[in-house]
């Protein structure tokens, strides 16, 4: 491992790069954007991309649909391969949803084309309340 690639214990890192670093989003921009819109806070706080982070510090990151909750345990200002990433942070992140439940996509016949009028406020009734009566 190159010297610069390291992981520190001490001094500080901006919050985006070190998000892109630990591979908790694809690329820096991500990462930055992510903290505009305000997805990442940092020990409860909304952090903007250029906010300092250290060792020990919380990090909420909304990315994906799905909440990343870390404790800071190692800072890095280059990206790193995955194993090492794995040992920057702790992962207190609740467990993703079963597939089952994160793709409910109503399904269609192919070559059906798009839902007229009836079949979409059909497919509302049916998401909201349940079967109900037929008309």
């Amino acid at each position: 491992m190159v010297s610069g690639e390291a992981p520190q214990t001490e001094g500080s890192v901006r919050v985006d790069v070190w998000i892109w670093s630990v591979r908790l989003t694809k690329t820096r921009s991500q990462a930055a954007a992510a903290c505009r819109a305000g997805h990442v806070r940092v020990n409860g706080d909304r952090a903007k991309p250029a906010q300092a982070l250290h060792a020990g510090d919380e990090v909420r990151l909304r990315h994906d649909g799905r909440d990343r909750i870390v404790v800071v345990s190692k800072l890095v200002k280059k990206r790193v391969g995955p194993p090492v990433a794995a040992e920057c942070f702790v992962d207190n992140s609740p467990p993703p949803p079963p597939r089952e439940i994160a793709l409910q996509v109503p399904v269609r016949d192919r070559g059906t084309g798009r839902p007229t009028k009836r079949d979409r406020r059909e497919m509302e009734r049916l998401q909201e309340r349940g079967p109900g009566p037929a008309r």
